[in-house]
């Protein structure tokens, strides 16, 4: 089991939980399209499972994958791609930003019907 980073990151990119991966598993693409979305991924060969991430990721946005909400089944494939399409992608560096109000939290799950 490895853990996912769904569409909340989408476009919020909030990298606290890079900061405390111990393995460096967190990857962004280098060109965001449709395919590649601006947001984090998490490579499933590389993560350890430690959840170090989950609770650190100021937008929700982490799940097992065994407990990613319906919605976002997709991403555990894009997840993937970090791995199958390691060319398309750059290991994701920590930049400091503010951390997000409760209220856009809950207007970005709103988003997805969460």
């Amino acid at each position: 089991m490895a853990f996912v980073v769904t569409q909340l990151c989408r476009d919020c990119v909030d990298t606290a939980c890079v900061a405390v991966c111990p393995v460096d598993c967190f990857y962004q693409p280098k060109d965001v399209t449709d395919e590649t979305p601006n947001m984090l991924l998490i490579s499933p060969e590389e993560c350890i499972d430690c959840a170090v991430c989950e609770p650190e990721c100021p937008w929700e946005a982490i799940y097992p994958e065994e407990d990613v909400p319906d919605v976002f089944e997709a991403d555990i494939a894009l997840n993937e791609k970090s791995d199958t399409e390691r060319d398309l992608f750059e290991l994701a560096e920590v930049k400091e930003q503010e951390s997000p109000a409760a209220e856009e939290i809950a207007a970005n799950k709103a988003k997805f019907g969460l």
